[in-house]
């Protein structure tokens, strides 16, 4: 829940909705980054490789995010330059991918978490991509990177939901398709 709402806020920005304030970086450094780290330590507890990896990275993720806007902004030190940006979000995708193909052997839901995210970091690279040079992306691809962030949070609010309502209920109350044996 925490990567899907903190991931829709931040992506409701990429579609231009709103600026990017302290509403989307408390979001980042809270719930999507100590809270997932959170977690992260909670599946490890439980042996879960899969789930520690998943949410550890991603908690840490971003908080790296949170700190590559906060760092330039109080002068600790020179903000990346675009090209360290596009490297940035294409390993993230990169890693989100060979996770991607982890979930094959788990639920559907994951696997379209996985599988958009994987795509959105990609196009985070793309449009970032798009700026070299003139430092302005291309709209178009900026509007679509916004749009499929904010269609991979909420795939990722529905697996959250449906992985407790299901547990609490103690029967498919939101299906998450197949889990795979």
């Amino acid at each position: 829940m925490g990567f899907g709402m903190t991931t829709v806020l931040l992506n409701m920005h990429n579609a231009g909705w709103f600026e990017l304030g302290s509403m989307i970086m408390a979001m980042g450094l809270f719930y999507g980054g100590i809270a997932q780290i959170i977690a992260g330590i909670m599946e490890w507890k439980k042996g879960n490789t899969f789930g520690t990896t998943a949410f550890t990275s991603y908690g840490l993720f971003w908080l790296t995010l949170v700190f590559l806007f906060f760092i330039p902004k109080y002068g600790w030190w020179d903000g990346p330059e675009p090209s360290a940006l596009i490297a940035y979000f294409f390993m993230w995708g990169l890693f989100t991918f060979y996770m991607f193909l982890g979930t094959l052997k788990l639920n559907r839901a994951l696997q379209i978490v996985f599988l958009t995210l994987a795509i959105l970091f990609w196009l985070l690279a793309i449009r970032d991509y798009t700026a070299l040079g003139t430092g302005v992306a291309n709209p178009m691809i900026e509007k679509i990177t916004g749009y499929e962030g904010i269609f991979c949070g909420f795939t990722a609010i529905y697996a959250a939901c449906a992985q407790v309502l299901n547990e609490v209920y103690g029967r498919t109350v939101l299906p998450i398709g197949p889990v795979k044996k």
